[in-house]
């Protein structure tokens, strides 16, 4: 009798535990703060507790190519393309977007204050040698800075590092450094808004349209990898594209501002 209790016992145990994923998002979700709003809504929701993996957007990629995740939520269209071109994803869902900005030393040693262009800006910053911090980590941020310098013409691999620091870190401790060393440098604007260490910092260039940042949502593909919890992928993402994560995604604000926007179709 005691063995069938204890049987018993363990069965009612598992049968009112919640399920589990893996998700892999990127630092500047992470730290603007979002992930603290949706996550407890998740669990009431759909009985689903999310662990996060909070990385940039390129070792995001990695871990979903490995089957390490079971689903990745990122910010860099043409990689998110190629991780599903791969197989290693099923499909893209696009969730929610803001936009780049870049940030510098208010005294504005490049001149940027009249400009209206990220590329002219960052022109302009090579130019006058002016400290440039660099997340240099293959994050979602680090490529789109890199698109940047391209639209320019301009190969950052040949920069001399007494004005172009690259940190390899993510996007909290990449703004550390720049205020700082009072640098120029490209942000998304909910980890700006989120960030309290500005100093001397301030927004210099927005509003350029090259500068739209696009979230998605992409499932690890369960046909490549079958021990991948494809289910829970497919619920978390049913819930991502709801009524409920648009009212929450929109109403999250941080000093009146508004730092993500739900475009989910």
């Amino acid at each position: 009798m005691k063995w069938t209790a204890l049987a018993l016992s363990l069965t009612l145990g598992c049968s009112v535990q919640a399920d589990e994923m893996t998700l892999a998002v990127t630092t500047s979700f992470h730290n603007s703060g979002l992930s603290v709003v949706l996550l407890p809504e998740i669990k009431d929701d759909l009985d689903l507790e999310v662990h996060l993996l909070v990385v940039g957007t390129g070792q995001a990629l990695r871990l979903g190519a490995s089957g390490d995740v079971d689903a990745i939520l990122v910010h860099s269209k043409s990689a998110e393309e190629e991780f599903v071109a791969s197989e290693a994803g099923t499909h893209r869902t696009e969730i929610m977007y803001n936009d780049f900005v870049i940030v510098g030393p208010s005294e504005d040693p490049a001149g940027l204050t009249d400009m209206t262009q990220a590329a002219e800006a960052l022109t302009a910053i090579q130019a006058a040698g002016a400290l440039y911090v660099s997340r240099g980590d293959d994050s979602g941020t680090h490529k789109k800075e890199r698109a940047l310098w391209a639209t320019a013409n301009l190969d950052p691999d040949a920069f001399d590092p007494a004005w172009y620091r690259e940190v390899g870190a993510g996007m909290g401790a990449s703004l550390n450094t720049a205020s700082a060393m009072n640098a120029y440098i490209l942000t998304d604007r909910a980890s700006w808004l989120k960030f309290g260490n500005k100093g001397d910092l301030a927004i210099l260039i927005d509003g350029d349209p090259v500068l739209f940042n696009q979230y998605a949502y992409l499932p690890v593909n369960a046909a490549t990898f079958p021990h991948v919890n494809a289910d829970a992928a497919a619920r978390l993402e049913g819930w991502l594209t709801s009524d409920t994560a648009r009212d929450l995604i929109d109403g999250y604000t941080l000093g009146g501002e508004t730092l993500f926007t739900f475009n989910a179709k």
